[in-house]
């Protein structure tokens, strides 16, 4: 069915809802079924069109998926979440890239001088880490949308991780997710949430 633009204020029905967020769990367990590159494919230009603050996309996604590459981040990631780093069918290093403002003439083109507002080295780490997580985020959702499950880690050695795989690159990791058909092994009950009138404000 095609998109039509007339409908665009109309919310998502429940059960989408459900997927994306209500229903969602991250998972610590997974299935052996493979993911398929043109979904990896997919998942990345559902992702590109979130927005991010002078359309800079700072975020670069690293996606591990044969045995021998998943086998070289496995020692870089903490003890807790290796075995199932190494049993889900992708990893995924979400990184930003320090050096995004080399792309902003293509990215920015309606404004020509945009690059040098990001000519300050030390300036630009702030606004990379920051978009970047945006669009993690947005990848997450994009994944869960296209019927894949997540599960997002902090703990890892990062400076591990950009030696192993980036060391010739501007790329900074962040964080890994797992990504595939999750199962319900090892799932925890899902955890509290802070109701409106604690974690914000309508004025």
């Amino acid at each position: 069915m095609a998109y039509d633009p007339s409908t665009r204020d109309a919310p998502l029905t429940d059960v989408a809802l459900a997927q994306l967020f209500t229903e969602a769990r991250t998972r610590n367990a997974w299935s052996d079924r493979p993911v398929a590159p043109e979904l990896l494919h997919r998942l990345y230009d559902l992702t590109k069109f979130g927005p991010t603050a002078a359309n800079t996309t700072p975020a670069r996604f690293l996606f591990l998926a044969s045995p021998e590459a998943k086998a070289r981040l496995a020692p870089h990631m903490a003890e807790m979440n290796r075995a199932k780093t190494l049993q889900a069918p992708v990893n995924v290093v979400i990184c930003h890239d320090l050096d995004f403002h080399e792309h902003t003439p293509f990215l920015f083109p309606h404004n020509p001088g945009a690059k040098d507002w990001f000519a300050d080295a030390e300036g630009r780490k702030g606004t990379a880490m920051l978009n970047g997580s945006l669009q993690a985020g947005y990848f997450m959702i994009a994944a869960r949308a296209l019927g894949l499950d997540v599960g997002p880690m902090i703990g890892f050695d990062a400076d591990g991780v950009k030696a192993e795989f980036l060391a010739d690159t501007t790329w900074a990791p962040s964080f890994v997710i797992n990504l595939g058909y999750g199962t319900d092994e090892n799932l925890f009950p899902r955890s509290p949430r802070l109701d409106f009138d604690t974690a914000a404000k309508l004025l």
